[in-house]
């Protein structure tokens, strides 16, 4: 199924422990026509922070009820590293957030994510059009 990006915009995220927030915007890789992060705002549980979050984590695509399901916890999202989601993402930046959640880094490989197919190019036959 193609959609747009719009179609992506304020999903509601939930976490293995709750809600995280809903998502606003992306940060897309014009060389490999992917997401590599969607942009969320996490709401007044965090003090209304923007947070970036990989495609890797997502479980599940819940289109009727516009939610998405990630395999990661509000306790990682509170501490995971800091970003200014008005700026690029450093290459040092993806290397602690990479770190961080123990995913690979995809850079320097032939993939889109190092040989994985973890995007939400693919994710539950869900596919992006920019």
């Amino acid at each position: 199924m193609l959609h747009t990006l719009d179609d992506l915009k304020n999903l509601a995220i939930h976490a293995s422990d709750g809600d995280i927030g809903q998502t606003k915007d992306f940060y897309f890789d014009d060389k490999h026509w992917v997401i590599r992060y969607l942009v969320v705002e996490t709401g007044s549980w965090l003090f209304s922070k923007k947070i970036l979050l990989s495609p890797i984590s997502i479980k599940e695509l819940d289109q009727e009820d516009k939610t998405l399901s990630v395999s990661i916890s509000r306790e990682q999202v509170k501490n995971s590293p800091d970003i200014d989601t008005e700026k690029p993402v450093s290459r040092q930046y993806e290397v602690d957030y990479m770190g961080y959640y123990g995913y690979p880094d995809y850079w320097g490989s032939t993939g889109i994510w190092a040989g994985r197919d973890h995007t939400l190019l693919t994710v539950g036959n869900f596919f992006v059009s920019a």
